[in-house]
């Protein structure tokens, strides 16, 4: 398997154990944490209450969003936090990537992120149904349920999209292309065509599996992605004169 997702990027390396049978409801340490950088603390109020009252962002997916391989802080959630934080925009991003996970497993999870109460989530799920030839019957009717129970709780939605490599076969890569574009134009999210833009297929951003970006390939996933997210975020306000 490790050769067929060198295109897509988005399985998980066979040394890697399958944790969706025995995977507990929330979160582990390291994989589904929150993360972001401190903020200034002002007294009798500490860094972890000040970050629980900014507008949540939750990054919602597989190995790509857990940030498999890499340091936490190198994860693209973590690195999307920062970029944030930089521009000036307060909110707080909470890592809820689960390595392994199909979109049943998003199914199951989706209580689990709504606890949060998240002001956006960011849907990155699929590429392991790919990967394994699910039948995208099953795959959409997964996301829809994901999709419509995110809608039904106010979350703005953004759905970032997957390719699968060429030996899948043309009709089965082009059917499961198409049904991200699907799915946001009936659900009218913001969509992201490919989470993977410029990083997959490319060694130099790749770790050795060929398969999980590094530190860099997840900057770019992050470059990426900020255009698509910023309309969505309440605009920094300008310092006082």
């Amino acid at each position: 398997m490790g050769m067929a997702c060198t295109v897509l990027l988005g399985c998980e390396p066979s040394s890697e154990p399958n944790r969706e049978a025995s995977r507990p409801s929330g979160p582990r340490d390291g994989i589904g944490q929150r993360l972001g950088t401190d903020i200034t603390s002002q007294p009798g109020r500490s860094g972890a209450a000040l970050r629980a009252e900014r507008p949540k962002i939750v990054a919602f997916g597989d190995s790509l969003t857990a940030g498999f391989g890499v340091s936490p802080d190198e994860s693209y959630p973590a690195q999307l936090q920062r970029k944030l934080d930089q521009a000036g925009y307060r909110y707080q991003v909470i890592n809820a990537g689960v390595s392994g996970d199909t979109t049943a497993g998003g199914v199951r999870q989706i209580e689990w992120v709504l606890k949060s109460r998240p002001h956006i989530v960011i849907v990155e799920l699929g590429a392991n149904d790919g990967l394994r030839g699910l039948d995208l019957k099953e795959t959409r009717s997964n996301l829809e349920q994901i999709l419509r129970r995110l809608r039904a709780a106010g979350v703005t939605i953004v759905l970032a999209g997957m390719k699968l490599p060429p030996n899948y076969g043309a009709e089965y890569k082009g059917q499961f292309t198409a049904l991200y574009g699907d799915l946001a134009r009936q659900y009218g999210t913001t969509y992201l065509p490919f989470f993977l833009e410029g990083v997959a297929a490319h060694p130099a951003l790749n770790q050795a599996d060929g398969i999980h970006p590094t530190g860099e390939g997840y900057r770019l996933v992050v470059d990426h992605l900020l255009p698509v997210l910023e309309p969505l975020l309440e605009k920094p306000k300008p310092p006082p004169s």
